[in-house]
């Protein structure tokens, strides 16, 4: 029998599209490592918000996934700040989802704190397991953000709680778990580093002549990439500025990719002006492309194209997209920061610089052009190190050992316990309500 899982990931969805602001590496995580954890003996039903009146409550996606579109809030696109106070109703509709259909979990695994507050009260009324990986801690962004971090202050709390009630959390890197015991006093003995991971079927090496081909690029140009979500903690504004420092290299080209929509609006979407103005303002803007969003199938031959993938953030909890692109066999020059300087080697996968600093960007650029021999031995150090430590297959592996640990025998209930239970939860919110009516009336 097929052990069986549920994941939930209220705002990232398998299905949506990345690129968008709040679409991006958890997307990607959620679907790969259920992908690969599918050949490994699971079934899986992701539960995320149902976030447009088209989508049907349940979509059966690959053999054994199901994407579960839960009601939360309305049925359309929110930001993920403004999500929090659905998370009850998607509590209820959960749990609704679970009686009607007498399936039965062995565990759950939370993506996001607020799926992982879902997740807390999933265990305390039906004694499910959960484990979480959190993707991003509050009090790490508000460090970076201050004032900007437009999460409610409860999420620290919130955090706090899971960190305790958790069966187990996953760190995605050293630095994750070095803040959650720092940050957060928690427990080692309950945190399992596992990394996020790439595909090896939608990313891979082919000649740069080819990928610069299809996407209409000269083949002597030197292409320097920088792709995922168009928001302020990416940095692109620092890779922008690098470029001042290089405009004596000839036929240089920044092609930022990403953006919520296939065409930039440089009228409406205020990140994408600012980053214009900053290209303006360093006299670089004729060197400088923002293409919008592309889809999977076109990503690749942007990694493929570029001679570096750049990704200079001021934080990142982990980062997939340099995994893409060393995966593509672009060396990566990077943030020393969270996950970017876990996956990245310096000086042999790519070069670590510190962010905020265009300057030691633009002298990473010319110390990896300078020399071809070692930028060869950079592509192929980048190709091997991801394909050892970072394919999915590799991360659901170190998953399924982490599930091991829990003995899902004590949590179950048999269904007609579960059904029971939530008739009586139901009748005691509806004699409550009756008895309100009645003392007011």
């Amino acid at each position: 029998m097929k052990r069986k899982i549920a994941f939930i990931s209220e705002h990232a969805s398998p299905l949506a599209l990345l690129g968008g602001v709040d679409s991006g590496g958890q997307n990607v995580y959620v679907a790969e490592i259920c992908k690969s954890l599918v050949k490994l003996g699971y079934a899986i039903d992701i539960f995320t918000r149902r976030d447009s009146e088209e989508l049907p409550r349940i979509v059966s996606w690959l053999p054994d996934i199901r994407v579960i579109n839960v009601a939360a809030g309305p049925a359309t696109d929110l930001p993920k700040e403004h999500l929090l106070d659905y998370m009850e109703e998607f509590t209820e509709s959960m749990l609704d989802f679970i009686s009607d259909s007498g399936v039965r979990y062995d565990l759950v695994h939370a993506n996001f704190f607020m799926s992982g507050l879902v997740a807390s009260n999933i265990k305390k009324q039906m004694k499910i397991p959960y484990v979480i990986t959190f993707h991003a801690l509050g009090k790490i962004r508000m460090i970076h953000q201050k004032e900007q971090d437009a999460f409610p202050s409860v999420r620290l709390d919130i955090e706090q709680m899971i960190v305790s009630d958790a069966d187990y959390i996953i760190a995605e890197c050293p630095q994750d778990e070095q803040d959650l015991i720092e940050h957060y006093n928690a427990n080692p003995s309950k945190i399992t580093i596992i990394p996020c991971g790439f595909s090896s079927r939608e990313f891979y090496p082919i000649p740069k002549s080819e990928a610069r081909a299809r996407l209409g690029l000269p083949e002597e140009d030197l292409v320097l990439l920088q792709l995922g979500r168009v928001v302020p903690r990416k940095g692109i504004d620092n890779v922008i500025r690098a470029m001042r420092y290089l405009k004596d290299i000839p036929r240089i080209r920044l092609l930022v990719v990403g953006g919520s929509a296939d065409k930039p609006d440089f009228e409406k979407d205020a990140e994408f002006k600012r980053l214009r103005s900053v290209a303006e303002e360093e006299g670089v803007s004729m060197s400088v492309e923002f293409t919008g969003r592309r889809d999977r199938e076109q990503l690749k031959f942007y990694y493929q194209a570029a001679d570096f993938f750049i990704s200079t953030p001021w934080y990142e909890p982990f980062g997939i997209t340099p995994l893409e692109a060393m995966a593509c066999g672009t060396p990566v020059i990077g943030s020393d920061v969270g996950g970017i300087k876990y996956t990245v080697k310096d000086g042999e996968t790519g070069f670590l610089v510190p962010p905020h600093d265009p300057q030691a960007l633009a002298g990473a650029i010319r110390r990896g052009i300078a020399c071809p021999h070692q930028y060869g031995l950079l592509c192929r150090n980048a190709i091997k190190r991801v394909n050892k430590f970072f394919t999915w297959d590799f991360v659901a592996r170190e998953a399924d050992r982490l599930y091991a640990r829990i003995a899902p025998a004590k949590y179950l209930q048999p269904t007609y316990l579960l059904k029971l239970k939530r008739a009586n939860s139901k009748r005691a919110r509806y004699n409550q309500h009756n008895a309100t009516a009645y003392a007011a009336s």
